[in-house]
């Protein structure tokens, strides 16, 4: 059984348990405590509000534990927002957060709420089949380099990458009934051998 931990301080929280627990060899697990994160083996961010997501790591003083547990290789995934908070460069915020992947993203790139779309795509690396993504507020990749890898682009755009433990998507496959994206973490990057947190 494999802990996998969904951030609980703000955002789609509820949605990724959901769909973490589709899987037998997964335990969902909610993290908003320093013990919490300390027990689990890998980490999703969830899309809400970067700001504020990052505000509350602070208060919660889980921004310095959670980059550590990142740098250290614990596989971690982050949808929209949590995209913003891995990132080293934010084109249009006069902070970052957690520092840790090698990206420049613009917060809500694509407009308002207002502006928010579905569209499908067909993304080789996370499934045969075309995937649903749902873009809510946001963000997309600016530019990426050393060993990023890009996955995925909407209108030229980079929309999900990954590099080494972790994952970022512009979109929320968490508000789809798509599992693509969850299984390919789990079983890609939180796999046994992937795991080198302590």
């Amino acid at each position: 059984m494999i802990k996998i931990g969904v951030l609980g301080l703000q955002g789609a929280v509820a949605e990724h348990i959901t769909m973490l627990h589709q899987f037998d060899n997964v335990q969902p697990v909610v993290v908003k405590t320093k013990p919490e994160l300390d027990s689990v083996e890998a980490l999703i961010m969830p899309g809400g509000e970067s700001t504020a997501i990052g505000k509350l790591l602070d208060d919660f003083n889980l921004m310095d534990v959670l980059a550590e547990r990142i740098r250290k290789g614990m596989p971690v995934w982050g949808t929209c927002a949590g995209m913003i908070l891995l990132a080293k460069k934010i084109s249009n915020h006069d902070r970052t957060f957690l520092n840790a992947m090698d990206i420049q993203v613009r917060r809500n790139a694509y407009g308002s709420q207002l502006d928010s779309f579905r569209t499908t795509l067909n993304i080789p690396e996370i499934s045969e089949a075309e995937i649903p993504l749902v873009f809510i507020r946001a963000p997309y990749v600016e530019e990426a380099w050393n060993d990023v890898k890009v996955l995925a682009k909407v209108d030229d755009k980079i929309v999900a990458c990954k590099q080494n433990n972790m994952l970022a998507t512009s979109f929320h496959p968490e508000l789809t009934n798509d599992l693509s994206f969850h299984k390919y973490f789990i079983e890609k990057m939180v796999k046994p051998g992937n795991i080198n947190a302590d």
